[in-house]
């Protein structure tokens, strides 16, 4: 199932799989001199704890660049820290690695994975190039774009051909790439749906509907 947050469901096996939270990115920023509001890691886990309440899941996977750099996990604060080790516990948490975090959480609760078999799916941080049945991935932060006769609306999405799957940026400050980017040409075997994140329910956008930037 497809949640209007931008997580996927996989109900028969209570596993909640979210991807690309880049927690601490605002942070990150701050240390370069661009100065952003420091939220972002709070909002993102407020975000997720109310998916865990909501679902009560028995598995919540972390689909990598769950940190936005090797870093994040020292700038956390105290309370964020608290929130991330919450989510272990009752539960199995997973965090499969990506680019941004590729050796994992240092002090924090849970299992270490490259990629993960669940419900016949393989679930990666980054997709593999070609065609790949059963994947479910993250790492390009997909985004729709759709024109109509008062402009145009840009939202995160979910984009998939039945074949495989890549999930939305979950992280408050983690941005999208238009599905239309020449970065997702050939990973998918036929034109594929977007599933656009509305605010209550996940808007299903065919392929010939979607605007380039």
């Amino acid at each position: 199932m497809l949640r209007a947050s931008g997580a996927l469901w996989l109900a028969a096996e209570g596993a909640l799989v979210v991807a690309d939270l880049h927690l601490e990115k605002g942070s990150s920023y701050a240390a370069r001199g661009q100065m952003l509001p420091p939220y972002d890691t709070r909002e993102t886990l407020k975000r997720l704890a109310a998916e865990v309440a909501a679902l009560a899941p028995r598995m919540v996977i972390l689909l990598g660049d769950t940190f936005h750099d090797r870093r994040s996990e020292d700038r956390l604060a105290a309370d964020d820290a608290q929130r991330l080790r919450d989510l272990a516990i009752g539960r199995t948490l997973v965090w499969v690695v990506g680019n941004h975090d590729a050796d994992g959480p240092r002090a924090l609760p849970g299992e270490t994975a490259d990629e993960l078999s669940l419900a016949g799916l393989t679930l990666r941080h980054e997709p593999r190039g070609g065609l790949s049945p059963g994947e479910a991935a993250g790492h390009l932060h997909p985004a729709a774009k759709v024109r109509g006769a008062r402009g145009s609306v840009r939202r995160r999405c979910f984009v998939t051909d039945g074949e495989r799957i890549v999930l939305p940026a979950f992280g408050a400050y983690a941005g999208g790439l238009n599905v239309r980017d020449a970065a997702f040409a050939g990973l998918f075997a036929r034109p594929p749906l977007a599933g656009a994140l509305g605010s209550a329910r996940v808007h299903a956008v065919g392929w010939r509907s979607l605007a380039a930037d």
